[in-house]
């Protein structure tokens, strides 16, 4: 499959997103919607798994591409009956990169001794590789690429009595980041890592409840956020009992993914009490204090630049301006990229507003640059529109190390920041200043006054400091080099 824009790989993509709900009639619709809600972290497939005790037990449907192309039709939707539902979208970021099978298609479902379970996984399993040869030693066939799949064999090989105590059992043995929906006959399970790097929220709609990755899926259902779920925390919830939380693992500081401000939740979210718009607003503040200049005009690169962008030219002074356009209407089956076609390149997503960039210093405010090509390419169109100056502005730090978290990370040689400094970045992309916020600049941002906590970091920022909270086994034994300072 191709990305969701095929001509711009230039974007760390999230890796997924999970919704589940207990205690609704039909409870598949609300999990597609939840899942729509959700598209942003994951445009490769999506699948859901129901289950109804007098039409086939468990259902599932997986499929490649957009929800809204196949998980809205009736048809199919009659195919997952019950009152208890759970479902992923997907980028792949362990197993096969871009060739995805539909075996590879969260969630994941297993047969047990005491009845069946599904799960859909949300992060990245830093020993993976290690736990598969492990359990293909001991006999377990796998039937997908996905790392996720190491779960439902360790389930399997639990001794414990109950489905909660396997999941919990099997936890234990993985390392890395994980938010974790699953579900039983009766039960919808959530469970995230000790260190809560990657977003987990409960929700109560009706008389039933719902856990998803993002609060602005509990919106679109019309459910009410109750909380987060904590780091570390396994909530077990049931129409009768309701939510039973507890707390298997050892406790740690927790270290949240800081990207999931700057860019892979949806601006309309709240993360930890914060609204997201808010926060990307406030690093547009920081970044004009730190890294003002004289222009004309703040311009965003959308859509994920506008909320720092119209931060900074609040801060600055300077007049805020669309001068670049979206085409909304980029998908995946636009027509098949030829030559020519590829050399038109992000002009077929993007187009400038000639009439007001025309003669003017414009400040370009993105989230992020990761192998600068389509910053190359934007500055490009900027400047062939007549753009006096260009100066970008980056709401993020450097991106210089790869995430093994959950995200789709280029090799580190292929970031531009792991190879170049802050003025050869700026000479290499061609424009008049090149500018990223500050580690501490984006900790204030994110409400730390502070700053960022060189000894005890508040969070997972592992891409821009390559401070892995948790190292990296697989990629080491595959040669990784970790920051010398560690």
């Amino acid at each position: 499959m191709p990305p969701a824009h095929p001509f711009d790989d230039d974007k760390l993509r999230e890796e997924c997103g999970v919704f589940g709900v207990v205690g609704v009639t039909d409870a598949a619709n609300f999990v597609a919607l939840g899942l729509h809600a959700l598209q942003h972290r994951g445009q490769e497939a999506g699948g859901i798994v129901s289950y109804h005790p007098d039409k086939g037990g468990f259902n599932s449907a997986r499929r490649f591409g957009y929800v809204r192309d196949s998980f809205t039709k009736q048809s199919l939707m009659e195919t997952l009956p019950g009152a208890v539902a759970i479902g992923h979208v997907r980028y792949s970021t362990a197993g096969s990169k871009g060739q995805t099978a539909i075996r590879d298609v969260q969630p994941f479902f297993g047969e047990f001794s005491m009845g069946g379970a599904a799960i859909a996984h949300n992060g990245n399993i830093t020993n993976a590789n290690a736990l598969r040869r492990e359990l293909i030693e001991r006999g377990s066939i796998f039937q997908s690429s996905s790392d996720s799949e190491c779960i439902i064999h360790l389930m399997a090989r639990s001794l414990q009595r109950d489905i909660p105590s396997r999941m919990e059992d099997a936890l234990r043995r993985v390392e890395g980041a994980f938010s974790v929906v699953a579900m039983t006959r009766t039960k919808l399970i959530g469970v995230r890592d000790p260190l809560g790097v990657r977003p987990l929220v409960l929700g109560k709609i009706g008389d039933g409840w719902c856990l998803s990755s993002e609060t602005c899926a509990l919106d679109i259902i019309g459910a009410e956020y109750v909380r987060e779920i904590e780091p570390g925390e396994m909530v077990v919830i049931t129409q009768e009992n309701g939510v039973e939380s507890q707390h298997p693992f050892r406790p740690q500081q927790p270290r949240f993914c800081i990207f999931e401000h700057v860019y892979f939740s949806r601006p309309d979210s709240i993360i930890g009490g914060r609204s997201v718009y808010e926060t990307r607003r406030q690093i547009g503040v920081e970044l004009a204090r730190e890294a003002p200049v004289e222009a004309d005009l703040v311009c965003p690169v959308p859509d994920s630049g506008t909320p720092a962008a119209i931060g900074y030219a609040a801060e600055s002074g300077i007049p805020f301006g669309l001068g670049i356009t979206r085409n909304q209407y980029m998908g995946r089956t636009f027509i098949e990229p030829t030559e020519q076609i590829r050399n038109m390149g992000v002009r077929l997503k993007l187009n400038v507003n000639r009439a007001l960039i025309r003669g003017k210093r414009v400040i370009l405010v993105d989230d992020s640059v990761v192998r600068g090509t389509t910053s190359r390419k934007i500055k490009e169109m900027i400047l062939d529109a007549g753009a006096a100056e260009v100066h970008f502005r980056i709401a993020s730090p450097p991106t210089a190390w790869p995430c093994f978290y959950g995200v789709d990370t280029p090799q580190r040689e292929m970031l531009l920041a792991a190879t170049m400094t802050e003025d050869e970045m700026c000479g290499h992309l061609g424009v008049d200043s090149l500018k990223f916020i500050s580690l501490d600049g984006l900790y204030r941002a994110v409400g730390e006054s502070g700053g960022r906590d060189p000894e005890r970091p508040q969070y997972c920022d592992a891409c821009f400091s390559g401070e892995y909270p948790v190292k990296p086994a697989d990629m080491i034994k595959q040669g990784f080099k970790l920051k010398a300072a560690q």
